[in-house]
């Protein structure tokens, strides 16, 4: 600016104005010229009033009257733009990572994680937690989702497995007597990959011994009403909600219900079939929500619904509508079927009211749940029910134990296989597994699942009867937890515990839509580092050395 020279310094405590005159010191003031983006410098200079102020940045007040300047590093140009608001898209700030780390709001999460891994080590440092470290490489387990394996290059044909989670040396260190423990630590998870998964991830693992469901319902809600208050400065003084899974179920369709807004699910089967629709007389059940004020959605908006429950991955086979209009009558996309007075009935059940638009779906029930459940937050994303800045927690209790794989023809544990069942439903292990309760919870920011966990079977013959019904043989019982069933022999306290995704906690806290923005090196939807280009080929002497042979993937 004709003699002046004005540079934004940049580092990760903010933007601070550097000033060089030209009649003050020519030298400065070329080489100041000579700078460029993302150069790296040292300056020296005295602190002055800004004669034009600044109050969107923090140092906006003053500036840097230079007296010296060096050049530390010299920088390409990047190749988007290190900003707010940038032009980069995400892959390729993915492949230059180091350089999205730059931008201000990528460092305010990393520093929001910070904070917030420092609030929990305190709060459970102060309820008497010890944290522990466990192993990274243990023995695969069959359960759950696929392990990462890690081959043995000393013990040959043999792996290692990285841990999904510390599941059983958490327990095996209330068999050890520390009480109350807990870890920030590292999970790992070969699944197919979808969005916002993460092959690695991190989690606060917790356990505590000598205790119900309570206890650790009351601990762990005291923990996130600590970081609520401190990181949002939300005050819950109230319990938070609980629901059992089958309420959530029924009212929203999934077991991790949003309660921000209502539209709450309600079944019309009574009252929808024997009136000659094919459709709906031939379904299994017939649910609905009201969306208020959505009468005067037009056609081409009921299309785009239709559409939206058709989808693939939610696959509804058609929706049914009803609009309430303000005059009080009913039309409908049935109304060949359907009196004004059977409309009636289906509005009072789903208490709209003139104005009101209802959206039902039918089918088998658990799949038309599902696909009421997507409707139901498509519909609070329409109307912006569903505010970053609002937060609703609640526990969802009373989870199945076990649940039915048809293929398999085998149960499966809901959760994992060392979750203790109701003490009341133990009884129904021979006559009826399916109809049992896990001792289980979850917890639930905003309709995602944040934690979870159970109290734990820690009586052998209680834990024998569990592999049986997993179709576990003794031998592939004792191959896999036989460590877990002989510590339990030498007398294992009552204990239970909680994980919570790390990640996903910062990510709704921070409101970002994705847990890559609150990781430093996430990989991205392919499961793949693409800065450092991982996974990757390794040479073939390593792989002698392990005694591994490549197969040619098949077509």
């Amino acid at each position: 600016m004709g003699g002046m020279v004005f540079i934004d310094l940049r580092d990760r405590y903010g933007v601070t104005q550097l000033v060089v005159d030209e009649n003050t010191n020519k030298d400065i003031f070329a080489l100041a010229n000579d700078l460029g983006r993302e150069f790296v410098i040292q300056a020296k200079g005295t602190v002055i009033e800004r004669s034009s102020k600044n109050a969107n940045i923090a140092t906006g007040d003053i500036e840097i009257n230079l007296t010296e300047l060096n050049i530390l590093n010299k920088a390409e140009v990047p190749p988007f733009t290190i900003q707010a608001d940038t032009d980069g898209g995400e892959e390729l700030r993915m492949q230059y990572r180091y350089l999205d780390l730059r931008r201000e709001p990528l460092q305010n999460n990393l520093i929001l994680r910070h904070r917030m891994a420092k609030l929990i080590r305190d709060y459970l440092d102060n309820k008497g937690f010890i944290e522990v470290e466990t192993p990274y490489l243990i023995k695969s387990t069959p359960e759950g989702a696929r392990d990462f394996v890690v081959p043995s290059r000393i013990h040959h044909g043999e792996f290692y497995a990285l841990p999904q989670s510390p599941q059983v040396f958490k327990q095996l260190l209330m068999v050890g007597g520390f009480d109350k423990y807990f870890q920030i630590v590292k999970c790992f998870r070969d699944e197919d990959f979808r969005s916002d998964r993460q092959p690695e991830f991190t989690q606060i693992d917790c356990e505590m011994s000598f205790v119900e469901q309570e206890d650790i319902l009351k601990t762990f809600e005291g923990m996130m009403k600590y970081v609520l208050l401190k990181i949002k400065g939300l005050d819950f003084p109230d319990p938070f909600p609980r629901m059992t899974y089958a309420q959530s179920m029924e009212e929203y369709g999934n077991d991790k219900p949003d309660i921000r807004f209502g539209m709450k699910i309600k079944n019309l089967s009574h009252i929808a079939k024997g009136k000659g629709f094919v459709v709906f007389d031939g379904s299994e059940y017939i649910g609905g929500i009201c969306a208020e004020g959505c009468s005067e959605y037009t056609r081409k908006q009921t299309d785009e619904l239709t559409n939206f429950v058709k989808k693939p991955q939610i696959g509804a086979k058609g929706l049914v509508y009803v609009k309430y209009e303000k005059d009080g009558s009913l039309k409908s996309s049935v109304d060949k079927f359907y009196s004004q007075e059977d409309l009636k009935k289906w509005a009072d059940e789903l208490k709209a009211k003139p104005g009101d638009l209802l959206l039902i779906l039918s089918g088998d029930k658990e799949h038309t749940q599902n696909a009421l459940s997507e409707l139901r937050l498509e519909m609070g994303n329409q109307l912006g029910l569903r505010d970053k800045q609002i937060f609703a927690p609640l526990w969802v209790v009373d989870f199945p134990l076990l649940e039915w794989d048809e293929k398999s023809n085998r149960f499966f544990a809901k959760h994992h296989p060392f979750t203790s069942p109701k003490k009341e439903d133990i009884g129904l292990l021979d006559s009826n597994p399916k109809d049992i309760r896990a001792n289980a919870y979850d917890f639930v920011i905003n309709g995602t699942e944040i934690g979870g966990g159970s109290i734990r079977i820690y009586d052998s013959a209680l834990q024998r009867k569990m592999f049986e019904l997993l179709n576990f043989t003794e031998e592939e019982a004792n191959s896999q937890f036989g460590f877990l069933m002989n510590a339990f022999k030498f007398g294992a306290p009552p204990h239970g515990g909680i994980a919570f995704g790390f990640d996903r906690l910062t990510s709704i806290l921070n409101g970002t839509d994705s847990i890559r923005d609150v990781i430093a090196f996430p990989k991205n939807n392919a499961g793949r580092d693409i800065m450092i280009d991982s996974p990757s080929t390794i040479s073939k002497d390593q792989l002698n050395e392990l005694n591994i042979l490549v197969a040619e993937k098949k077509k």
